[in-house]
C-alpha cells in the first residue's frame, strides 16, 4: 500500500527517497504511539494496567530508536546532526554555536568572512 503523504508523483521519486519516506513515516508513527501510551499511563488509575501500558510505550521507544539509527546510517546529514547533538552537554540550543567556534567552522571571531563592508581591508 502506498503512502498518501507523497508530495510528488511516486514515479519521480528514487528508491532512496521512498525508503527515507518509509523510515520517516514510521518514526512519526512510533513517536505518536509513545505520546498516546504516555497519556494513557498518566490517565490510568489501575497500577497493573499502568505497568502494561508503560511496557508498551517503552517498546515503541525502542522501535523509534531503531528507526532513528537506520536514518543515521543511511543519511549523512542525519548522521552529522545526531553526532553534534546527541550526548552533548550544556544548553541544547547552544551546541551548534559551540561547535562552530571550536572546530574551525566559523571561528573567525564572529566575522562572516566577507571582509570589511566599509571597503577597508
Amino acid at each position: 500500500m502506498a503512502s498518501d503523504t507523497y508530495h510528488e508523483p511516486l514515479e519521480l521519486l528514487s528508491e532512496y527517497t521512498r525508503n527515507m519516506h518509509r523510515a520517516l513515516t514510521s518514526l512519526i508513527e512510533e513517536l505518536e504511539a509513545i505520546d498516546w501510551y504516555q497519556q494513557r499511563v498518566d490517565g490510568s488509575s489501575d497500577e497493573q494496567l499502568k505497568a502494561v501500558i508503560a511496557h508498551n510505550r517503552d517498546e515503541e521507544i525502542e522501535h523509534a530508536c531503531m528507526t532513528l539509527e537506520w536514518l543515521r546510517r543511511n543519511n549523512p546529514k542525519f548522521a552529522q546532526e545526531l553526532k553534534t547533538y546527541l550526548y552533548s552537554e550544556g544548553p541544547i540550543e547552544a551546541v551548534e554555536d559551540k561547535i562552530k567556534y571550536t572546530d574551525g567552522g566559523s571561528s573567525s571571531g564572529g566575522s562572516l568572512g566577507i571582509g570589511d563592508l566599509r571597503g577597508e581591508e
